[in-house]
């Protein structure tokens, strides 16, 4: 049985020959998005929600989590009243190979070269 079949909750999500380039990247433009896949990738698991203390209200978070779905970024599924997110690594290394470790990577350097605790 799936968590939809036990919640009748599904949130959309892009199949993997819908989703764009410029549009994970234009999801990952954002520095607070950014960091939310940053803490997801490390994490190599799925994390609620509420794991991510982002300096933004309840509100904009949703909507960063909502853009990043939508572009195919991360896969949200409830598992009972969590929201439980994980990176779609199989499915942007499959369409663009090597685009998001190079993007970790340029986030990890960025952040140490300006003192960024993320």
């Amino acid at each position: 049985m799936t968590d939809t079949a036990i919640t009748g909750r599904a949130l959309p999500h892009p199949e993997p020959e819908e989703i764009r380039l410029e549009t994970v990247l234009h999801a990952l433009s954002d520095p607070m998005r950014l960091q939310i896949v940053r803490e997801l990738a490390a994490a190599e698991a799925e994390l609620s929600c509420s794991h991510f203390d982002l300096p933004v209200t309840k509100s904009t978070t949703t909507h960063h989590f909502r853009v990043l779905r939508e572009s195919g970024v991360i896969r949200q599924v409830y598992r009972g009243t969590a929201k439980m997110n994980a990176v779609r690594r199989h499915d942007l290394d499959r369409l663009f190979p090597e685009l998001l470790d190079t993007l970790l990577a340029a986030a990890e350097r960025q952040s140490a070269r300006l003192g960024d605790a993320g």
